[in-house]
């Protein structure tokens, strides 16, 4: 049974799903949509399509496009891209776009849809690895999908004030200040690459924000989300300990939707990075909530990596996939992970 706009919204009004339809007066307000999709066969992913529309440099925006595939082929489109109009065919500000990439809230909070027109680096996740991608030339790509909202959106809205210790106020600011929201979809699509057509249906994770976000100070990060056959879906996202602390991760977050709701819950064991390999890495969740204990363990898998990121010195950063496991039930679905390169090893 479909779940209404008041369930799909986590609380939020319809307008809030749309897109800022001019220039933020604040320099640092950016808004923020990705997408992380994956192939239900396992055959492909799109780990993180995204925009980055910052007040700053409105009219020419971030734009990011990961293409991966089973047999470690990656394709990236990552750069900038001008902005296109927020005027969807309705009349009201529903697109966010830059080069070749563009997204349309085509209903609030239950349907988008997700286009690319271009060209993007062709190459293999061991070159990634090894830092000799993009001398294997372009590949043009064409990508169509339509995403259908699943669960409700698990929205987190941040705000820093006196009460906050110092740790809480480099988390808000970190995460960004404003709203931020998660939700699980399914997807159709066609995908052409280097003139190959595929077509597919996927499941993922949309991210929708309208903040201002400093990631200075950041050291780390586990992001990891899924949607199963049954319905029943998790998100989670932790930042590692700091130094000198008791242990406890220093962020701590998640959601499972079991059963038509969606139930706040604690991460008690996450999976930060640590080998740089291909696929194949094992990952186990643990979460507690009003359910008890909670394990969904995965194998990665679809991944794409950045090392030595060049937006934030020394980390080393993995968007991929991994296919997860929770009871009977088993689905692709995000893995985002990132931790210093001193802490990770290659192979």
């Amino acid at each position: 049974m479909a779940l209404s706009i008041d369930q799909l919204a986590g609380g939020l009004a319809p307008e809030r799903d749309l897109v800022l339809p001019t220039r933020p007066d604040d320099p640092e307000m950016r808004e923020s949509v990705s997408v992380w999709l994956f192939d239900d066969k396992g055959r492909f992913a799109f780990p993180r399509m995204g925009i980055e529309a910052e007040a700053s440099s409105w009219d020419n925006r971030r734009v990011q496009g990961n293409f991966s595939f089973a047999d470690g082929r990656v394709i990236n489109g990552a750069g900038m891209g001008a902005a296109h109009s927020p005027i969807g065919p309705d009349g009201r500000p529903s697109v966010l776009g830059a080069g070749a990439i563009s997204f349309r809230c085509i209903e609030p909070f239950r349907r988008w849809s997700m286009h690319w027109r271009g060209p993007a680096r062709d190459g293999t996740i061991d070159q990634q690895i090894h830092g000799s991608f993009g001398s294997d030339g372009m590949v043009d790509i064409t990508l169509d999908a339509d995403l259908e909202m699943v669960t409700p959106a698990w929205v987190q809205e941040y705000a820093i004030d006196d009460g906050m210790s110092e740790i809480e106020k480099a988390n808000a600011a970190a995460m960004g200040l404003g709203y931020r929201l998660e939700h699980h979809f399914l997807a159709t699509g066609t995908y052409t690459v280097g003139g190959k057509t595929f077509d597919f249906k996927g499941r993922g994770t949309r991210i929708h924000r309208q903040s201002v976000r400093s990631l200075a100070g950041f050291f780390g990060h586990s992001w990891l989300s899924a949607v199963f056959p049954n319905g029943d879906a998790f998100g989670s996202l932790a930042y590692p300990p700091r130094e000198g602390s008791d242990g406890e991760l220093s962020y701590n977050d998640a959601v499972i939707y079991k059963d038509g709701t969606l139930i706040p819950a604690k991460i008690v064991e996450a999976s930060f990075l640590r080998r740089i390999i291909p696929s194949g890495d094992p990952i186990t969740l643990v979460l507690e909530s009003a359910l008890g204990r909670t394990e969904i363990t995965g194998t990665t898998a679809l991944s794409t990596f950045r090392i030595g990121n060049p937006d934030i010195s020394g980390l080393n950063l993995q968007q991929g996939g991994a296919l997860f496991r929770w009871g009977d039930q088993q689905a692709y679905g995000m893995v985002e992970r990132s931790t210093h390169e001193s802490l990770t090893t290659i192979g």
